[in-house]
């Protein structure tokens, strides 16, 4: 049986704010969900504590991750335990090439699990890479630029996918990936994901749009509103709010 990220009444604030307000979901390797809903409700809010953000403040609740209490961990030993977040808006680091941040990371995982470990060889990593880029259909070449420096919005995004290609999380949590993305990159993003995708990977695919559900399509399907998962239901549930929006959802629930 999988590993499964269970997210149980969690209640988080910024600044003494609260955002979320008892937030319960379970994601499991193997699956795709989609979480959905208008701004300022709190998807991006859950993301950033899923993975150790230290601006936001857990009040309540748990996240349980393969039996584990996630909210124990620092955000680097959650990442070894097996999550990866692909962000909405991807960090440049000058002067660090794509290969030479993939390889350190790769290596710090190797010295995590066993403290002896010299790292991956060049040779061995260098293959590595070459086939997760073939397999993504990605220009080797790219390995070699400095980490999203001068990179297009596509291009950012790609490079969060090989990453997630390269560490092989067990549950990978995409935060508004198709944000400021045109449609072909929008597709490029979304077929590499949907390669990826299978029975060791569980997929949290965070989105105001149906579009890229067009490309990565869930099993499952929530809309959250005023800091909680309002409504889940299946892929019908995310072709409704595209055809219908979310004032049906706010005259449902109205204001927290």
């Amino acid at each position: 049986m999988g590993a499964a990220l269970e997210i149980r009444n969690l209640h988080v604030s910024v600044e003494d704010k609260p955002i979320l307000r008892g937030v319960n979901l379970t994601v499991k390797q193997g699956e795709v969900h989609a979480l959905m809903g208008p701004n300022g409700s709190g998807k991006s809010t859950l993301a950033n504590v899923l993975l150790g953000h230290p601006a936001y403040h857990v009040t309540a609740g748990q996240v349980i991750f393969d039996g584990n209490d996630l909210l124990e961990l620092e955000a680097d030993e959650r990442s070894r335990a097996g999550l990866f977040l692909a962000f909405q808006y991807p960090v440049v680091i000058p002067g660090v090439t794509l290969a030479n941040f993939l390889r350190q990371a790769l290596n710090s995982r190797l010295k995590a699990a066993n403290p002896e470990s010299k790292g991956i060889s060049i040779p061995e990593f260098r293959r590595l890479l070459k086939s997760k880029m073939d397999y993504l259909k990605m220009d080797h070449s790219f390995a070699g630029r400095y980490l999203n420096e001068g990179f297009s919005g596509g291009e950012k995004k790609r490079a969060e996918i090989l990453q997630m290609a390269m560490l092989e999380p067990r549950i990978t949590i995409l935060d508004e990936t198709d944000s400021g993305l045109d449609i072909d990159a929008l597709r490029i993003v979304a077929e590499g994901v949907d390669k990826l995708k299978g029975p060791d990977l569980g997929v949290l695919v965070i989105t105001h749009y149906q579009r890229i559900l067009n490309y990565i399509k869930p099993q499952f399907v929530h809309i959250m509103f005023e800091g909680q998962i309002a409504e889940s239901g299946g892929p019908d549930l995310a072709l409704h709010l595209e055809e219908h929006g979310y004032d049906w959802v706010r005259e449902k629930y109205g204001t927290a």
